[in-house]
Order: C-alpha cells, then structure tokens, then sequence
C-alpha cells in the first residue's frame, strides 16, 4: 500500500462524522442543537452522557487507528506524522460535512496515542484538573493541547513527530478560536449534559 493511499484512508477515517451519526439515534441533530458541534461534549449535552461518551471513543479511535496501521505497515516516521495530521483533518474538515467538523480534541488524543504514547497522561492530567478548577471543557482542552506540544518535544520524539503535534494543536486551537474570544468575555459556558 503506497504512502499517498494511507494519507488519504487517513482523512476519510477521520471524516466520519461520529457525533451526527450517534446524535442520530436519540433523534437529534447535535448540528443545530445546543453550541452546534459535532464532538462529545455537544453530543452528551444535548443527546445523553452514554452518547456523549461512544462519540469520544469514536472520535479517538478515528484518530488512532490510521497511525497505527501507518506504523504497522512500515512507513517511517514522516509519513506517520503526515497520517496522522491527515486523520485530523478528515475530523476537522469533514467531506461528508461540506468541509466542516468538529474542534479535534478527542480525535486528536488518539492521534497523540498513536504518534507518542509515552506522553499522553500529561495532557490527560493536564485536562482533568484543569476541568475539575474551572468546570470549562473548552479551557481545559486548550491548556492540555498546549501541554502536549511541550512534552512531546521535552520527550525528545523525532522532528516529524514535533511539528505533526504542533499541526495537530494549531488546528484545534483555531477551531476553539471562537471558545478564546469567549473565555476572555467571561460568557463561556460551563458543562452539563443530559443524564441519560
């Protein structure tokens, strides 16, 4: 299987738009219900925690999966980089979608597990206790992408997974660009969800 295969199975994997599918099954669409985001928080807010919560593992394992089968098949460690910033985008700029998704946080998690595992309980700390402080999932996301950056580097990954994580925190921090303005107003929403 050539490189540019993997790249391209890479985005359509992560095109699949998994909060719209699951928001489906509770009869809603998370597009146009609650902030209007594809991903796990929007769909627990406004189509139940269980849902919420199979959009997060659907999310990262969208992520995952193509770097690992990118690795498995052998390709050195750029084109891995390249897969993984691919699958990213699929989540980020869906073609099922018009080119639209979601802000890549849960898909981004599971690119970071295939590309540096070592490092991935930081940013999960990172997010956890950012969240427990602040109750703000958008504030917490940013400061855990910010921490993943850091230790990749301070872990001493090859350059190609350097700048893939950098790639990989720069669009999820411009798809929060909307969630910054808000948390420097004071007007950004603290979570909830259904319980159900």
């Amino acid at each position: 299987m050539s490189a540019l295969l993997v790249i391209a199975l890479a985005y359509l994997a992560g095109s699949i738009p998994t909060g719209v599918l699951l928001g489906r099954l509770a009869g809603v669409d998370v597009r146009s219900a609650g902030s209007g985001n594809i991903g796990a928080t929007n769909v627990a807010r406004t189509a139940g925690r269980s849902l919420g919560l199979l959009t997060l593992v659907g999310d990262a394992l969208k992520g995952l999966l193509p770097v690992l089968v990118a690795h498995a098949l052998g390709f050195q460690a750029s084109v891995v980089a390249i897969t993984a910033v691919a699958a990213l985008c699929g989540h980020v700029f869906s073609m099922f979608l018009g080119f639209r998704g979601g802000k890549g946080v849960a898909t981004g998690v599971g690119v970071m597990l295939g590309l540096a595992p070592a490092i991935v309980p930081i940013p999960l700390a990172v997010f956890a206790i950012a969240m427990a402080l602040s109750k703000t999932v958008s504030l917490s996301s940013i400061l855990a992408t910010l921490s993943a950056v850091i230790a990749v580097v301070a872990f001493g990954y090859p350059w190609s997974t350097d700048l893939a994580s950098a790639a990989v925190a720069g669009l999820i921090l411009f798809r929060h660009r909307e969630n910054v303005s808000r948390l420097l107003a004071g007007t950004e929403p603290r979570f909830e969800s259904k319980k159900h």
